[in-house]
């Protein structure tokens, strides 16, 4: 088991009205499994991600992480966490424009102290993994949106992590690009042995999935 979540519940206060944006969920996320969180925009899977890559505190419940209740975890172990064990993908890249496909992957090892020498030989193995051999030197700009996202993949890849979270990686992308990087993430899940959890309204990944979940309102249900 990477992730379990128990009776999670995110409640939001805006002057006097409540809004429960997580709603009592229970989900497990085992190693290897490509898991799918599907509904529309506002169901609360965008915030349940951010729980789970504990970038937000719950209301009440708990999740554990490898088995360890991360609500005893202090913020900098919360940060430590983030970057040594899991790694991110975004609907937008999140690359930064400045930098080249290379750079780019390689910010989060720096971050973690890897050496220049270890950066340099994982991002180029990173950037071939995902198709971009002949791309490491070009900036976002430079590249299409299906390969901003490549470049994004490789960079979660970075530092190693046993759980990916994907916030609706398919959601700039057009439908060819959409699917090769649905079977991307399928593939990198299976050979690497990584946890993958997305959170996506593009009902294509159900047919991926190991495990697919339904949320809607905040409540989530098991396909």
């Amino acid at each position: 088991m990477i992730v379990k979540a128990v009776e999670l519940t995110r409640i939001y206060r805006l002057g006097s009205s409540h809004i429960t944006a997580v709603d009592k969920v229970n989900l497990q996320v085992d190693e290897a499994n490509l898991v799918s969180i599907i509904g529309p925009s506002g169901s609360g899977k965008t915030t349940l991600l951010h729980l789970i890559g504990l970038n937000d505190t719950p209301t009440s419940g708990k999740i554990l992480f490898n088995g360890d209740d991360t609500s005893f975890l202090s913020e900098s172990e919360r940060r430590k966490t983030r970057l040594q064990r899991m790694g991110f993908i975004f609907q937008t890249f999140n690359l930064l424009p400045t930098l080249t496909a290379l750079e780019n992957v390689e910010l989060p090892m720096a971050l973690a102290k890897f050496s220049q020498k270890e950066q340099m030989g994982k991002t180029v193995n990173l950037l071939e993994t995902v198709g971009l051999a002949e791309r490491l030197q070009h900036r976002p700009k430079q590249l299409s949106a299906g390969e901003m996202q490549r470049v994004a993949i490789a960079r979660a890849l970075a530092n190693n992590p046993s759980l990916i979270l994907a916030d609706e990686p398919t959601g700039e992308l057009d439908s060819k690009a959409g699917c090769e990087i649905i079977n991307l993430l399928s593939e990198l899940c299976k050979n690497q042995n990584i946890a993958v959890v997305l959170a996506t309204h593009d009902e294509r990944m159900a047919e991926v999935s190991d495990v697919t979940y339904r949320i809607c309102d905040g409540v989530i249900t098991l396909e």
